[in-house]
């Protein structure tokens, strides 16, 4: 048994899944893994989510330590998201997932992916 943010695991793939698990979070990080955005950026790329979804989801993101978030002291306010280097490591995981989606559509498909 794993003890884990005021939660028991019985192994790490079931940390791994509620850090990252879900529709939305997995979409946030890989749309950061090319730089900063801000919240209407991140929204207009991840078609569906709702602004209190997306807000919500970068929270946890930020509270697991995934994601920076930097306020300025200006108004209207501006807020940036950016990836940590913990949420960087990810990337060549989801960057796998990709070519393992590829191969799944192809061989679904026979090879003909419209």
């Amino acid at each position: 048994m794993i003890k884990f943010k005021n939660k028991e695991f019985k192994c790490s793939l079931d940390v791994s899944v509620d850090l990252i698990g879900g529709k939305w979070k997995v979409l946030i990080l890989w749309r950061l893994k090319d730089g900063i955005m801000r919240f209407n950026e991140l929204k207009r790329t991840i078609p569906n989510v709702t602004q209190k979804m997306l807000t919500q989801q970068l929270r946890e993101l930020e509270e697991d330590g995934l994601i920076n978030r930097k306020v300025y002291a200006e108004v209207p306010p501006k807020v940036e998201y950016s990836l940590t280097q913990c949420g960087k490591s990810l990337i060549p995981i989801f960057e796998e997932i990709c070519d393992w989606g590829d191969k799944y559509l192809m061989q679904k498909s026979g090879g003909h992916i419209t």
